[in-house]
């Protein structure tokens, strides 16, 4: 679980303008909230929020905000981004307290080799656990070594750290092994697909 101390300065302009006006001074509009206490509108650094995210533990990074008149721990509840840029347009923060528990979206890393026949289809990418606010795991892995053809595992078969629970439905398949085609049959799908783009080909010319 990776833990980063970041500034959170007091945000007194709201709306569409105030917050245009804070990113353009290389700062994120955000709002704290949670344990019963009103909201409160902040201002986080760009770059060190960025750096917050490239931990391991990525949006799950606990942030040690420091609010001029002392300290809030806090988790990234909803993470808004530029549609194209890819900058930071606003986050929600969440309060936590150390020894309670959360429950987040974590990722399932994928480790080992399937049997030589099988493909590999990853139908969960996270999983939803309960764990102390203080020791989230970065990630699950979940082992796939030998897995043969027709194989599956759920969710419920995860390896889990102490103290964490599961919260996505136990029987909730993450990863399923399917047959590895032949190259006969890769060949032959290559063939009717080829064969599909020439009929559709000779149906726009003829439409025209």
């Amino acid at each position: 679980m990776s833990e980063v101390r970041i500034v959170a300065e007091p945000r007194t302009e709201f709306g569409k303008g105030g917050a245009r006006r804070t990113r353009r001074a290389g700062k994120v509009p955000a709002v704290l909230y949670g344990h019963g206490q009103p909201p409160r509108h902040v201002a986080l650094s760009h770059r060190e929020l960025l750096h917050a995210f490239k931990t391991d533990a990525g949006t799950n990074v606990l942030l040690t905000l420091d609010l001029g008149d002392g300290t809030e721990l806090a988790l990234p509840k909803d993470v808004q981004r530029h549609p194209i840029k890819g900058t930071f347009e606003h986050v929600d923060l969440v309060l936590v307290r150390r020894g309670e528990k959360v429950t987040v979206d974590v990722p399932v890393t994928i480790v080992g080799e399937a049997h030589p026949d099988a493909i590999v289809d990853q139908q969960h990418t996270t999983v939803s656990v309960s764990a102390p606010a203080t020791s989230i795991p970065d990630s699950l892995e979940l082992s796939v070594a030998g897995l043969e053809p027709g194989s599956s595992i759920s969710a419920g078969q995860l390896a889990l750290p102490r103290g964490v629970a599961l919260e996505t439905d136990a029987e909730a398949v993450v990863v399923q092994a399917l047959l590895k085609p032949t190259a006969a049959q890769m060949e032959a799908d290559l063939g009717e697909t080829a064969e599909g783009q020439t009929v559709e080909a000779a149906s726009a010319e003829a439409a025209s």
